[in-house]
C-alpha cells in the first residue's frame, strides 16, 4: 500500500501479529526527494497551532502529514486508528517521537513502554523499534539526518 503525505510517498506494509493486531511497516519511498516549497507547509510558518490538530484520524488505517521536510531532517505527524501500528524496523538516524493524543505501546530493543499524551521517546539509530495503538493516537516524528 502506498500512502502520500504532501509529495512524499511512504510504502505501508500491513502485517497482523499473533494477537490479531494489525501493524504497518513504514518506509519512506523516496528518502532523497523532498519538496521544501509545499504550499501547505509554507502556510504553517509564522503561525501558532496545535500539532495534534494538523492530522486527522482515519478509520482502520494510519494517516500522516509532513510539516517540515529538509535534506537534513523532517517532522511528520501521524494518526493511528486503534490496533494499528508500525512493525519492527530500524532507521539509519535517531528519531524523536512525542505522543500528541491517545495511548500506544512502544518497543525499543526488546523493551516495552506504555506511552500517553505528552510523553517522548528517542529511537536510537539502527536499533529495532515498533509501536502499536492501544487507543487511537497521534504522534510527532522528528528525524534528523547526519
Amino acid at each position: 500500500m502506498l500512502m502520500h503525505s504532501g509529495k512524499q510517498e511512504y510504502n505501508l506494509i500491513p502485517r497482523t501479529d499473533q494477537q490479531g493486531i494489525t501493524m504497518v511497516e513504514y518506509q519512506l519511498e523516496n528518502p532523497d526527494k523532498t519538496d521544501t516549497h509545499d504550499k501547505k507547509r509554507e502556510d504553517l510558518k509564522g503561525k501558532v497551532f496545535r500539532l495534534k490538530e494538523l492530522v486527522g484520524y482515519q478509520d482502520g488505517t494510519v494517516a500522516s502529514r509532513m510539516i517540515i521536510s529538509r535534506k537534513t531532517g523532517n517532522i511528520t505527524l501521524f494518526s493511528f486508528d486503534e490496533n494499528e501500528g508500525l512493525s519492527e524496523h530500524t532507521a539509519p538516524f535517531d528519531a524523536v517521537v512525542t505522543i500528541l493524543d491517545g495511548e500506544c505501546e512502544v518497543w525499543v530493543a526488546g523493551r516495552t513502554f506504555q506511552m500517553k499524551e505528552g510523553e517522548t521517546i528517542i529511537f536510537p539509530a539502527n536499533v529495532p523499534h515498533a509501536l502499536s495503538a492501544s487507543t487511537k493516537f497521534k504522534m510527532s516524528l522528528t528525524m534528523i539526518r547526519e
